[in-house]
């Protein structure tokens, strides 16, 4: 066929739909990421299509999403304005480069992410996803120094329990043995804090925790051994996800801003997973009255259904950077995919969706509810834990003898072929993120869901 010929569209979209909603014919090339490939591929779970709260099965049964997918689809699934959006959009404009030219889109979606940042965060760097943010607010941490003549300060500080993505940056500042041992050593002169994770204090707290603001501390430990003038920033979640949901305590995040503000060093938030409503606010950082130098952000941008991550940074920041010749390049840094027009239009009609179905209020507006159904969950068999904050919940189950993430992963497959709903296991830890346009009838039926599965998987 020519490129200018006219296709059968009906034929292809026969063809197509066919072949993204039926189960393969073979398994065997696709190497699944973070996935016991062979457990998977022996029962899988394929879904086929989605809408609303709800994902499809290629059975045909319909499976509750308690998780937005993977933490991404803040306002649930194949919304009407997404939709459109990418659609008219790669007809009428399929990929630009943004390599000194651009298009309109990326200029038009960093100004409405400028407005809804916290404090002077007004400029807008492009990614393709967490990980890519996060590696790029590293890089900048470490040049901004640079540039101001403070090149000794290299150094990067990260949290135990801490997930910052894959790449190599990333797993360097992150605190997940599992990230990083198979791929030596990361990045030299990085450093950790404590995390906050303090089950023997703090155990069924609704909220944020009461007991361990002092370990916000830890970082003047981390300048007393290194010097703060090595020290180029401090890398956080306000909530961490992939540890099995980790709350800060209050006042916490308050006082390492205090601490990184009085050594002169850069705080960085990730916010990959709180960003777009998920604990109300467009960013936890608003939620909890701190402004970092820099958010990066990803997954709810775009609802999830194109790729794009963005670094949100400082007028101070960015302006280190300008200060040479106009024919000089800022940084040299990017991606081939940096501000792709789909994924452009994608956040933009998103943040129009978040907006007129004031999303960002749902975390706050729910909350208690939310708060009230998962701690119903204490009393069940082997739930040794429950933490929540906005419309992000945890339960920690006891592990197995000899058996670590068993029981959980257990629960989680049960609940997904006989209670109809998806959650999301990390280790012995149930988790749950469920869209923000979720109801109290999607919360009970959540909750009741997991009593049984609970009940069932002792």
């Amino acid at each position: 066929m020519s490129a200018d010929s006219t296709p059968d569209h009906s034929a292809l979209a026969e063809h197509y739909t066919a072949q993204a909603t039926h189960a393969p014919a073979s398994m065997d090339a696709f190497w699944m990421p973070f996935t016991a490939n062979k457990q998977f591929k022996a029962s899988p779970r394929l879904l086929a299509s989605a809408s609303g709260m709800y994902y499809k099965t290629v059975e045909g049964r319909e499976i509750l999403d308690a998780t937005a997918g993977l933490w991404c689809c803040n306002a649930g699934h194949s919304r009407p304005r997404i939709v459109e959006a990418v659609k008219t959009q790669i007809e009428t404009l399929d990929f630009a480069p943004n390599f000194s030219m651009s298009s309109p889109l990326p200029f038009v979606l960093a100004e409405r992410l400028a407005e809804l940042a916290p404090g002077k965060l007004n400029h807008v760097f492009y990614t393709n996803s967490g990980s890519e943010s996060v590696d790029s607010a590293l890089k900048m941490a470490i040049a901004y120094h640079r540039a101001r003549g403070e090149g000794q300060r290299t150094r990067l500080i990260g949290r135990e329990k801490g997930y910052h993505g894959v790449g190599f940056g990333g797993i360097s500042v992150g605190g997940l043995p599992n990230n990083r041992k198979w791929f030596g050593t990361g990045l030299p002169g990085v450093d950790h804090m404590r995390h906050t994770l303090d089950i023997g204090r703090n155990a069924f707290s609704k909220g944020l925790p009461e007991h361990g603001i002092e370990l916000a501390e830890d970082l003047e430990r981390m300048v007393a051994l290194h010097d703060a003038s090595t020290i180029a920033a401090v890398i956080i979640e306000p909530i961490s996800g992939s540890a099995g949901v980790v709350i800060p305590p209050d006042g916490y995040l308050k006082r390492i801003r205090e601490l990184c503000t009085k050594h002169g060093i850069l705080l960085i938030f990730d916010e990959v997973i709180t960003g777009f409503g998920r604990v109300g606010n467009a960013f936890a950082a608003q939620r909890f009255d701190v402004v970092p130098d820099m958010i990066t952000a990803a997954k709810g941008l775009t609802n999830g259904c194109v790729p794009m991550g963005v670094v949100l940074v400082s007028d101070d920041v960015h302006d280190a950077f300008t200060h040479g010749p106009d024919n000089a390049i800022d940084m040299f840094h990017g991606y081939t995919y940096s501000g792709h027009p789909l994924a452009c239009a994608a956040a933009l009609a998103t943040l129009d969706t978040y907006a007129e179905e004031n999303l960002f209020d749902k975390a706050i507006e729910l909350g208690d509810y939310w708060q009230e159904g998962i701690h119903s969950l204490k009393g069940s068999p082997n739930v040794i834990d429950i933490r929540n904050y906005g419309l992000i919940g945890a339960i920690e189950l006891a592990p197995r003898p000899g058996a670590p993430g068993t029981r959980a992963y257990d629960a989680f497959t049960r609940a997904f072929h006989e209670g109809n709903l998806l959650t999301r296991v990390t280790g012995d830890v149930i988790a749950l993120s469920p869209p923000l346009i979720l109801e109290k009838a999607h919360i009970d039926r959540i909750f009741e869901t997991l009593s049984n599965t609970l009940r069932a998987t002792a």
